[in-house]
């Protein structure tokens, strides 16, 4: 397959699919992918209130392309020559810091760069065939999206430091267990579900959405004092027209109560 179309994006009302399509190489990242992938989360961000990731065929990503990867090392003998440039602008930031909130839709190979792009998504459902590993120690190199913050947040410093080392793979109840994905399904029902929760979330305040995406996150770097000072600030900046409108309807009883699961 040639790079040219890589990443696939549709629209279904205010909703977002965003498809990984390098299916012969189990999706993994190119340049061509991270740039397109890029470009379809902030067009989401402009024209949806919520983005579905996922994979197409057999696999969500394997991880970096490897292959494109040592093209480019073997052309300086691996070594970095110059200082590099920290960059904020990437296809991971923006989907952890965007303007919607972001699913992952996972199944079957979510490794190093795809566990890390898993990651930065708010919501994570992994179908039984998804399986979790970073394996950057066993090829030399070391995580590079994110993930030494964001996975080692979701299961643990330890646990992240156990998976490089050894080379540790992750089933799926294992990785809910730890924190890494907050749901699993049956092989093929990722998708489905992620779109399930995607209807919900789109009917939340879009202003309410972008705070708990945007302003919960950056809470945990505070302080227990300035987080509580924050948080107040963000509630103030979060009430609205609409929230005025959506708390008459509860009182109304025109907007569905909350009840115990069945």
């Amino acid at each position: 397959m040639s790079d040219e179309n890589v990443v696939t994006y549709e629209r279904e009302g205010d909703l977002a699919l965003i498809g990984l399509n390098r299916p012969d190489k189990r999706n993994a990242m190119s340049p061509e992918l991270r740039e397109q992938l890029l470009d379809a989360v902030l067009r989401a961000g402009d024209e949806a209130k919520c983005a579905i990731l996922f994979g197409h065929g057999g696999n969500f990503c394997a991880g970096l392309d490897l292959a494109r990867a040592a093209q480019t090392w073997n052309k300086d003998g691996g070594m970095r020559r110059l200082p590099f440039r920290y960059n904020r602008e990437t296809e991971l930031e923006a989907i952890a810091r965007g303007r919607i909130p972001v699913i992952a839709a996972l199944h079957g190979a979510t490794l190093g760069g795809g566990f890390e792009m898993a990651a930065a998504a708010h919501i994570r459902v992994a179908d039984e065939t998804t399986f979790f590993g970073l394996p950057e120690g066993a090829r030399g190199i070391f995580v590079g999206g994110g993930g030494s913050v964001r996975i080692a947040r979701l299961i643990g410093f330890a646990r992240m430091q156990d998976m490089m080392l050894t080379g540790r793979v992750l089933k799926p109840d294992e990785a809910e267990r730890y924190g890494a994905v907050q749901y699993v399904v049956p092989k093929g029902e990722s998708l489905a579900k992620a779109r399930e929760l995607a209807a919900a979330i789109c009917k939340n305040a879009p202003l309410t959405n972008f705070a708990v995406t945007n302003s919960l996150p950056r809470l945990q770097d505070l302080s227990y004092d300035d987080g509580i000072y924050f948080e107040r600030m963000v509630a103030e900046y979060t009430r609205s027209p609409e929230s005025i409108d959506r708390v008459n309807q509860f009182l109304d009883k025109s907007a569905p109560r909350m009840s115990m699961p069945d």
